[in-house]
């Protein structure tokens, strides 16, 4: 499936809009996780479970919004948002873009 932040496919005629699809992933935050990533911060550097983390979350937010487009028909999704929200020390991942079907 095709899936892109521009409202066209280059080459791809869009042929039919199904609708606005979005996929959401909710990640709690770990005590040791956020321990030694207080620690890296202390003494510099990335904080590689945090990046694993919000990785994850991005991916499985892509892919739910692939799975509502396939459910409506489409084979590819434009205008695709990704947006990031902080929630009572939760990370939410939201996905959002509109199912298409292109030739």
């Amino acid at each position: 499936m095709i899936v892109t932040t521009t409202p066209t496919i280059e080459g791809r005629r869009i042929s039919a809009y199904h609708g606005v699809v979005t996929g959401e992933t909710i990640i709690g935050a770990n005590i040791f996780r956020d321990l030694f990533a207080g620690i890296r911060d202390i003494v510099g550097g990335r904080s590689g479970a945090y990046e694993t983390a919000l990785a994850s979350a991005r991916e499985t937010a892509l892919s739910e919004m692939q799975d509502r487009a396939r459910e409506l028909g489409g084979n590819a999704v434009v205008g695709v948002d990704l947006d990031y929200e902080v929630i009572n020390n939760m990370l939410m991942v939201s996905a959002s873009g509109t199912a298409v079907t292109v030739e």
